[in-house]
């Protein structure tokens, strides 16, 4: 019964966020890892972003059955997923890569998919890992590419060794958020801005400053919004059930102005969160 609830939870957040625009989904290979099928429904996890850009993390078999069943709804609805590679240490060749990719393709049910990321740095170095996006690209199993938690020296080797074959690096998924600005400070954000690689922020609520006037889904619109405004940055919030996704699909359509320089000078005031900086690494 419990199980019923979560899975009728998770699929009601899945279609408020198609309902409302947002129709791009995200997954990774190391989430719900090792989990038995029959908890499955245990692990989903819906995010937003900008520009009708939605992660969702979530168990794999959730977002192929949620994608099914929708498109049976409606044929004609397009849903587009991206994925995230793990650096594993023993995937050290690229063709361990392609191999991987592959087989969460099998998992997806797809044969492309439209970003594929590697999670975090590799300890032993990342060049196997970006011959194999590179590699992904080439043979038409992945738009683009991009990474996660990678500090300015790692950002630039690694869109520069993409940039020799034609790829563009696309993305760098990292934690920000008003009150964890570390990005601003180590130069990972500007770079990002320098070189078109656009910003994922993940925990980007966390416990912002925010008026106590505002109701909490309100402060978590004018949160989101300020990554918004910043124009190269996704914020990717987590959504449990429907009321947050529509809560978060209110995102869209709107900007602050005046009000970022604002909440920029009142999160200074506080004491910065220490969050999770991988991109230390």
């Amino acid at each position: 019964m419990k199980t019923n609830m979560k899975m009728k939870a998770a699929k009601a957040t899945f279609d408020v966020s198609v309902d409302g625009g947002i129709t791009s989904f995200d997954t990774a290979e190391v989430y719900g890892f090792r989990v038995r099928k029959a908890s499955y429904s245990s692990f989903y996890k819906i995010c937003c972003g900008q520009n009708k850009f939605i992660i969702i993390y979530s168990c794999r078999l959730l977002l192929v059955l949620f994608i099914k069943v929708r498109k049976q709804k409606d044929p004609g609805v397009e849903v587009d997923v991206a994925t995230k590679f793990a650096a594993l240490p023993w995937r050290l060749g690229h063709q361990n890569d392609i191999a991987a990719l592959k087989d969460s393709l099998n998992r997806l049910e797809l044969s492309s998919v439209e970003l594929c990321q590697l999670h975090w740095p590799g300890i032993w170095g990342n060049e196997g890992y970006l011959d194999g996006l590179g590699d992904a690209v080439e043979q038409g199993l992945v738009k683009a590419v991009g990474v996660s938690n990678y500090r300015e020296k790692r950002l630039c080797e690694a869109h520069a060794k993409l940039q020799k074959r034609g790829i563009p690096l696309a993305s760098n998924q990292v934690n920000y958020s008003l009150i964890y600005r570390a990005l601003e400070e180590n130069g990972v954000k500007s770079t990002c801005d320098e070189l078109g690689i656009t910003l994922i922020a993940y925990s980007p609520i966390a416990q912002a400053p925010i008026s106590a006037e505002l109701d909490q889904g309100n402060r978590r619109k004018v949160i989101l919004n300020w990554l918004i405004a910043q124009d190269n940055v996704v914020p990717i919030p987590g959504a449990k059930n429907a009321k947050q996704a529509t809560e978060f699909a209110g995102v869209l359509g709107w900007r602050l102005n005046s009000e970022v320089a604002e909440l920029h000078a009142l999160a200074t005031e506080i004491k910065h969160v220490t969050g999770f900086p991988v991109e230390k690494l």
